[in-house]
């Protein structure tokens, strides 16, 4: 079911309907239905699975030092480029922040994906642990697939345009530890 929602998400995420994801996962709409009570807990779902394969991926990586940050980034675009059109529709009306810290599931899982790469780059950059939390908030805005996409359809690849935004990042960070900005 899952794999069929992803399916119409990629191609038209206005499409998503359970109607829809029953017929293209050739079962009964209600086969859906006992599974995900609506379309928007499908989409919810469907989130947590991309989360878990960035997770995943973070986890399982053994690239040392912050170079470790580029491999799990490097991997986000390629997630990027098969799901975006599915993730920017994705994007929740709560702040990263207060889903953060009410344990929402995406949220945590996003957390454990960059975690190690963030916490990495953050020592190479002599920049305390502390910052971390908003490291991690800033990394959400910058990353958001929704800007990515929109630079890639400036006729960009994604690593080039993933380069961009590492740069950008960075001089952010070193700014916000530079001037002392308060942690978030």
């Amino acid at each position: 079911i899952l794999r069929a929602a992803g399916d119409i998400i990629r191609i038209d995420p206005q499409a998503l309907t359970i109607p829809a994801v029953a017929e293209r996962a050739g079962v009964s709409v209600s086969t859906v239905y006992r599974h995900y009570s609506s379309a928007d807990a499908l989409l919810g779902s469907y989130m947590v699975e991309v989360d878990t394969q960035i997770r995943d991926y973070s986890h399982d990586c053994n690239t040392a030092g912050p170079e470790l940050f580029d491999d799990v980034l490097r991997e986000w675009g390629s997630i990027i480029e098969v799901y975006g059109p599915g993730l920017v529709q994705l994007r929740s009306r709560r702040g990263f922040l207060e889903r953060l810290y009410t344990g929402d599931t995406a949220m945590q899982m996003v957390r454990e994906a960059w975690e190690r790469p963030i916490r990495r780059l953050l020592r190479a950059e002599a920049i305390e642990d502390d910052y971390f939390e908003g490291a991690l908030f800033l990394f959400n805005m910058m990353f958001d697939p929704r800007e990515l996409l929109d630079l890639c359809a400036r006729d960009r690849p994604m690593d080039t345009v993933l380069a961009i935004m590492k740069d950008a990042y960075l001089g952010a960070l070193r700014g916000w530890h530079q001037v002392g900005t308060p942690r978030i």
